[in-house]
Protein backbone atom coordinates (compact mmCIF):
# COMPACT_ATOMS: atom_id res chain seq x y z
CA UNK A 1 0.00 0.00 0.00
CA UNK A 2 1.63 3.26 -1.14
CA UNK A 3 0.25 5.10 1.87
CA UNK A 4 2.45 3.07 4.22
CA UNK A 5 5.74 4.04 2.54
CA UNK A 6 7.75 7.24 2.19
CA UNK A 7 11.07 8.31 0.74
CA UNK A 8 13.81 9.38 3.12
CA UNK A 9 16.33 12.20 2.58
CA UNK A 10 18.43 9.95 0.33
CA UNK A 11 15.42 9.02 -1.79
CA UNK A 12 15.18 5.46 -0.47
CA UNK A 13 11.76 3.90 -0.02
CA UNK A 14 11.02 3.33 3.69
CA UNK A 15 8.15 1.80 5.67
CA UNK A 16 6.24 4.37 7.70
CA UNK A 17 6.27 3.94 11.47
CA UNK A 18 4.36 5.54 14.31
CA UNK A 19 4.56 9.32 14.20
CA UNK A 20 7.76 10.71 15.68
CA UNK A 21 9.02 14.25 15.96
CA UNK A 22 10.27 15.40 12.60
CA UNK A 23 9.32 12.11 10.92
CA UNK A 24 6.68 11.38 8.28
CA UNK A 25 4.55 9.33 10.64
CA UNK A 26 1.36 7.48 9.78
CA UNK A 27 -1.73 9.21 8.37
CA UNK A 28 -4.59 9.91 10.81
CA UNK A 29 -7.30 7.28 11.21
CA UNK A 30 -9.75 9.38 9.19
CA UNK A 31 -7.49 8.97 6.09
CA UNK A 32 -5.55 5.77 6.76
CA UNK A 33 -6.33 2.90 4.38
CA UNK A 34 -6.75 -0.24 6.50
CA UNK A 35 -8.05 -2.78 3.98
CA UNK A 36 -6.91 -3.61 0.44
CA UNK A 37 -10.43 -4.87 -0.31
CA UNK A 38 -12.26 -1.62 0.45
CA UNK A 39 -10.21 1.58 0.65
CA UNK A 40 -13.16 3.51 2.12
CA UNK A 41 -13.13 1.55 5.39
CA UNK A 42 -11.47 3.08 8.44
CA UNK A 43 -10.14 1.86 11.78
CA UNK A 44 -11.85 3.03 14.97
CA UNK A 45 -11.46 2.35 18.67
CA UNK A 46 -13.88 2.98 21.54
CA UNK A 47 -12.05 2.76 24.82
CA UNK A 48 -9.55 -0.05 25.31
CA UNK A 49 -11.79 -2.96 24.26
CA UNK A 50 -13.99 -2.10 21.26
CA UNK A 51 -12.16 -1.69 17.97
CA UNK A 52 -13.03 -2.49 14.38
CA UNK A 53 -12.35 -1.76 10.71
CA UNK A 54 -15.24 -0.67 8.54
CA UNK A 55 -18.15 1.70 9.07
CA UNK A 56 -20.48 2.78 11.86
CA UNK A 57 -24.26 2.46 11.85
CA UNK A 58 -26.64 4.64 13.86
CA UNK A 59 -30.20 3.43 14.46
CA UNK A 60 -33.22 5.47 15.53
CA UNK A 61 -36.45 3.79 16.60
CA UNK A 62 -39.71 4.60 18.33
CA UNK A 63 -40.26 3.56 21.95
CA UNK A 64 -44.01 3.78 22.51
CA UNK A 65 -45.12 1.34 25.26
CA UNK A 66 -48.30 0.21 23.47
CA UNK A 67 -46.97 -0.45 19.96
CA UNK A 68 -44.03 -2.20 18.25
CA UNK A 69 -40.76 -0.28 18.15
CA UNK A 70 -40.28 0.79 14.54
CA UNK A 71 -36.91 1.84 13.11
CA UNK A 72 -37.33 5.33 11.64
CA UNK A 73 -33.79 6.20 10.52
CA UNK A 74 -30.55 4.44 9.60
CA UNK A 75 -27.29 6.36 9.22
CA UNK A 76 -24.06 4.81 7.93
CA UNK A 77 -20.88 6.79 8.48
CA UNK A 78 -17.14 6.28 8.48
CA UNK A 79 -16.00 4.46 11.60
CA UNK A 80 -14.01 7.53 12.65
CA UNK A 81 -17.02 9.90 12.59
CA UNK A 82 -17.94 11.00 16.10
CA UNK A 83 -21.47 10.09 17.18
CA UNK A 84 -22.47 13.66 18.03
CA UNK A 85 -21.76 14.81 14.45
CA UNK A 86 -24.51 12.50 13.16
CA UNK A 87 -27.36 13.94 15.22
CA UNK A 88 -28.20 17.08 13.14
CA UNK A 89 -28.52 15.05 9.93
CA UNK A 90 -30.75 12.50 11.68
CA UNK A 91 -33.13 15.26 12.81
CA UNK A 92 -33.18 16.76 9.32
CA UNK A 93 -34.17 13.44 7.75
CA UNK A 94 -36.80 12.76 10.41
CA UNK A 95 -38.27 16.24 9.89
CA UNK A 96 -38.46 15.65 6.14
CA UNK A 97 -40.42 12.45 6.75
CA UNK A 98 -42.63 13.96 9.45
CA UNK A 99 -41.24 11.56 12.07
CA UNK A 100 -39.58 13.94 14.52
CA UNK A 101 -40.06 12.93 18.18
CA UNK A 102 -40.82 15.41 20.94
CA UNK A 103 -37.95 13.90 22.93
CA UNK A 104 -34.95 12.05 21.52
CA UNK A 105 -33.19 9.72 23.96
CA UNK A 106 -29.51 9.25 23.08
CA UNK A 107 -26.40 7.96 24.80
CA UNK A 108 -23.54 10.13 26.00
CA UNK A 109 -21.71 9.97 22.68
CA UNK A 110 -24.41 12.01 20.92
CA UNK A 111 -24.78 14.84 23.45
CA UNK A 112 -23.04 18.16 22.94
CA UNK A 113 -24.18 21.63 23.94
CA UNK A 114 -24.33 23.08 20.38
CA UNK A 115 -26.39 20.18 19.05
CA UNK A 116 -28.76 20.15 22.02
CA UNK A 117 -29.42 23.83 21.44
CA UNK A 118 -29.71 23.36 17.67
CA UNK A 119 -32.25 20.52 18.00
CA UNK A 120 -34.46 22.61 20.29
CA UNK A 121 -34.17 25.75 18.14
CA UNK A 122 -34.59 24.25 14.67
CA UNK A 123 -36.79 21.20 15.31
CA UNK A 124 -38.32 21.73 18.78
CA UNK A 125 -36.82 18.39 19.84
CA UNK A 126 -35.57 17.83 23.37
CA UNK A 127 -32.41 15.73 23.24
CA UNK A 128 -32.03 13.75 26.46
CA UNK A 129 -28.76 12.07 27.25
CA UNK A 130 -25.94 12.21 29.81
CA UNK A 131 -24.12 15.47 29.31
CA UNK A 132 -20.39 15.34 29.90
CA UNK A 133 -19.57 16.30 33.48
CA UNK A 134 -17.10 18.96 34.50
CA UNK A 135 -13.66 17.52 33.56
CA UNK A 136 -11.51 19.83 35.72
CA UNK A 137 -9.15 18.50 38.38
CA UNK A 138 -11.00 20.42 41.12
CA UNK A 139 -14.34 18.88 40.18
CA UNK A 140 -12.94 15.33 39.98
CA UNK A 141 -11.30 15.57 43.41
CA UNK A 142 -14.09 17.66 44.97
CA UNK A 143 -11.55 20.15 46.26
CA UNK A 144 -10.50 23.67 45.34
CA UNK A 145 -12.25 26.15 43.05
CA UNK A 146 -13.68 25.01 39.72
CA UNK A 147 -15.32 27.05 36.98
CA UNK A 148 -18.75 26.67 38.56
CA UNK A 149 -17.47 28.53 41.64
CA UNK A 150 -16.90 31.70 39.62
CA UNK A 151 -19.78 34.17 39.29
CA UNK A 152 -20.34 35.14 35.66
CA UNK A 153 -22.00 38.49 34.89
CA UNK A 154 -22.82 38.43 31.19
CA UNK A 155 -24.36 41.91 31.21
CA UNK A 156 -21.25 43.60 32.62
CA UNK A 157 -18.90 41.10 30.97
CA UNK A 158 -17.18 40.38 34.25
CA UNK A 159 -16.28 37.28 36.23
CA UNK A 160 -15.85 37.31 40.00
CA UNK A 161 -13.65 34.65 41.57
CA UNK A 162 -14.57 32.93 44.90
CA UNK A 163 -12.16 35.31 46.71
CA UNK A 164 -13.88 38.42 45.37
CA UNK A 165 -11.44 39.44 42.61
CA UNK A 166 -13.08 40.81 39.44
CA UNK A 167 -11.70 39.84 36.03
CA UNK A 168 -9.65 42.42 34.15
CA UNK A 169 -10.53 41.21 30.64
CA UNK A 170 -13.34 39.54 28.67
CA UNK A 171 -12.85 38.21 25.14
CA UNK A 172 -14.78 36.03 22.76
CA UNK A 173 -16.69 33.94 22.16
CA UNK A 174 -14.02 32.08 20.22
CA UNK A 175 -14.89 29.14 17.97
CA UNK A 176 -13.35 25.83 18.98
CA UNK A 177 -11.54 23.35 16.75
CA UNK A 178 -14.21 20.67 17.26
CA UNK A 179 -17.69 21.12 15.71
CA UNK A 180 -19.23 19.40 18.74
CA UNK A 181 -17.65 21.77 21.27
CA UNK A 182 -19.27 25.01 22.35
CA UNK A 183 -17.58 28.34 21.60
CA UNK A 184 -15.76 29.80 24.57
CA UNK A 185 -15.66 33.19 26.24
CA UNK A 186 -12.37 33.77 28.06
CA UNK A 187 -12.13 35.97 31.16
CA UNK A 188 -8.65 37.00 32.30
CA UNK A 189 -7.27 37.79 35.74
CA UNK A 190 -3.94 39.63 36.06
CA UNK A 191 -0.87 38.27 37.82
CA UNK A 192 -1.12 41.03 40.44
CA UNK A 193 -4.59 39.79 41.34
CA UNK A 194 -3.68 36.12 41.65
CA UNK A 195 -0.12 35.98 42.99
CA UNK A 196 -0.90 37.44 46.45
CA UNK A 197 -3.99 35.24 46.84
CA UNK A 198 -3.53 32.64 49.63
CA UNK A 199 -5.92 30.26 47.83
CA UNK A 200 -4.22 30.31 44.42
CA UNK A 201 -3.16 26.64 44.69
CA UNK A 202 -6.85 25.72 45.03
CA UNK A 203 -7.85 27.71 41.95
CA UNK A 204 -7.99 26.79 38.28
CA UNK A 205 -4.64 25.77 36.86
CA UNK A 206 -2.32 28.15 35.03
CA UNK A 207 1.35 28.39 34.11
CA UNK A 208 3.69 30.40 36.27
CA UNK A 209 4.42 33.07 33.64
CA UNK A 210 0.88 33.69 32.36
CA UNK A 211 -2.26 35.32 33.65
CA UNK A 212 -5.05 33.12 34.98
CA UNK A 213 -7.97 32.61 32.61
CA UNK A 214 -11.43 31.09 32.94
CA UNK A 215 -13.31 29.78 29.89
CA UNK A 216 -17.07 29.25 29.64
CA UNK A 217 -19.75 29.07 26.90
CA UNK A 218 -22.10 31.93 25.93
CA UNK A 219 -25.11 32.65 28.13
CA UNK A 220 -27.73 30.57 26.29
CA UNK A 221 -25.46 27.53 26.19
CA UNK A 222 -24.34 28.04 29.79
CA UNK A 223 -27.96 28.16 31.00
CA UNK A 224 -28.74 25.03 28.99
CA UNK A 225 -25.72 23.25 30.42
CA UNK A 226 -26.67 24.03 34.04
CA UNK A 227 -30.32 23.07 33.47
CA UNK A 228 -29.50 19.74 31.81
CA UNK A 229 -26.90 18.76 34.41
CA UNK A 230 -29.35 19.55 37.21
CA UNK A 231 -32.25 17.74 35.56
CA UNK A 232 -30.35 14.53 34.86
CA UNK A 233 -29.68 14.10 38.58
CA UNK A 234 -33.41 13.76 39.33
CA UNK A 235 -35.15 10.35 39.70
CA UNK A 236 -37.79 11.39 37.14
CA UNK A 237 -35.18 11.97 34.45
CA UNK A 238 -33.41 8.70 35.21
CA UNK A 239 -36.68 6.78 34.98
CA UNK A 240 -37.57 8.40 31.67
CA UNK A 241 -34.10 7.88 30.25
CA UNK A 242 -34.03 4.18 31.18
CA UNK A 243 -36.26 3.53 28.15
CA UNK A 244 -33.28 4.22 25.89
CA UNK A 245 -31.65 0.92 26.87
CA UNK A 246 -34.19 -0.84 24.65
CA UNK A 247 -32.31 0.20 21.52
CA UNK A 248 -29.38 -1.96 22.63
CA UNK A 249 -31.58 -4.97 21.92
CA UNK A 250 -32.18 -3.65 18.41
CA UNK A 251 -28.44 -3.22 17.85
CA UNK A 252 -27.89 -6.79 19.08
CA UNK A 253 -30.64 -8.03 16.75
CA UNK A 254 -28.97 -6.31 13.80
CA UNK A 255 -25.49 -7.58 14.69
CA UNK A 256 -26.21 -11.18 15.67
CA UNK A 257 -29.54 -11.91 14.00
CA UNK A 258 -28.86 -10.29 10.64
CA UNK A 259 -25.08 -10.18 10.33
CA UNK A 260 -24.80 -6.40 10.15
CA UNK A 261 -21.14 -6.53 11.17
CA UNK A 262 -20.23 -8.19 7.89
CA UNK A 263 -20.68 -6.04 4.79
CA UNK A 264 -21.83 -7.91 1.69
CA UNK A 265 -20.66 -5.13 -0.61
CA UNK A 266 -17.77 -2.69 -0.96
CA UNK A 267 -18.11 1.02 -0.30
CA UNK A 268 -20.01 3.05 2.26
CA UNK A 269 -22.92 3.70 -0.10
CA UNK A 270 -23.62 0.01 -0.72
CA UNK A 271 -23.10 -0.81 2.96
CA UNK A 272 -25.75 1.79 3.78
CA UNK A 273 -28.19 0.10 1.37
CA UNK A 274 -27.57 -3.18 3.19
CA UNK A 275 -28.30 -1.53 6.54
CA UNK A 276 -31.49 0.11 5.25
CA UNK A 277 -32.79 -3.14 3.75
CA UNK A 278 -32.05 -4.91 7.03
CA UNK A 279 -34.02 -2.25 8.92
CA UNK A 280 -36.95 -2.69 6.53
CA UNK A 281 -36.91 -6.44 7.16
CA UNK A 282 -36.85 -5.89 10.93
CA UNK A 283 -39.78 -3.47 10.69
CA UNK A 284 -41.82 -5.90 8.59
CA UNK A 285 -41.15 -8.62 11.11
CA UNK A 286 -42.15 -6.40 14.04
CA UNK A 287 -45.30 -5.15 12.32
CA UNK A 288 -46.43 -8.63 11.30
CA UNK A 289 -48.63 -8.73 14.37
CA UNK A 290 -47.40 -12.10 15.57
CA UNK A 291 -46.28 -12.51 19.14
CA UNK A 292 -42.98 -14.37 19.69
CA UNK A 293 -44.88 -17.47 20.84
CA UNK A 294 -47.13 -17.46 17.78
CA UNK A 295 -44.19 -16.94 15.49
CA UNK A 296 -42.24 -19.83 17.03
CA UNK A 297 -45.17 -22.22 16.64
CA UNK A 298 -45.83 -21.34 13.01
CA UNK A 299 -44.25 -23.85 10.65
CA UNK A 300 -42.45 -22.38 7.67
CA UNK A 301 -41.41 -24.53 4.74
CA UNK A 302 -37.71 -24.47 3.78
CA UNK A 303 -36.83 -22.68 0.59
CA UNK A 304 -35.25 -24.32 -2.44
CA UNK A 305 -31.91 -22.86 -1.45
CA UNK A 306 -32.20 -24.37 2.04
CA UNK A 307 -33.02 -27.76 0.50
CA UNK A 308 -29.97 -27.40 -1.78
CA UNK A 309 -27.69 -26.79 1.23
CA UNK A 310 -29.23 -29.61 3.27
CA UNK A 311 -28.92 -32.13 0.45
CA UNK A 312 -25.21 -31.40 0.13
CA UNK A 313 -24.71 -31.13 3.90
CA UNK A 314 -23.47 -27.54 3.60
CA UNK A 315 -23.72 -25.81 7.00
CA UNK A 316 -25.84 -22.67 7.27
CA UNK A 317 -24.63 -19.40 8.76
CA UNK A 318 -25.42 -18.98 12.45
CA UNK A 319 -27.17 -15.69 11.70
CA UNK A 320 -29.84 -17.50 9.61
CA UNK A 321 -33.18 -18.04 11.30
CA UNK A 322 -34.10 -21.61 12.20
CA UNK A 323 -36.97 -22.84 10.04
CA UNK A 324 -39.99 -24.64 11.38
CA UNK A 325 -40.60 -28.26 10.42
Amino acid sequence: MVQNYHRDAQGHLRWRTAETEGGPGLPPSSRAIVSPYDISTRFARHGHIIKWKGFATHLTETCAPDSPNVITDVATTAATTHDSQVLPAIHTRLARRGLLPAEHLVDAGYTSLPHLEQAAREHQVTVSGPLRSNPTRQHRRAEGFARDDFHIDYDRQQVTCPRGQVSAGWNGPYPTSLPTAAPLIVARFTKSQCRPCPARTQCTTTTADSARTVGFPPRELRDLQLRVRTEQQTPEWKTRYAVRSGVEGTVNEFAHGHGMRRCRYRGQGKAHIQHVLTAIAVNIERLSGLSPAEEASTARLPTAFHNFLDQREIPRLKSWRTLGT
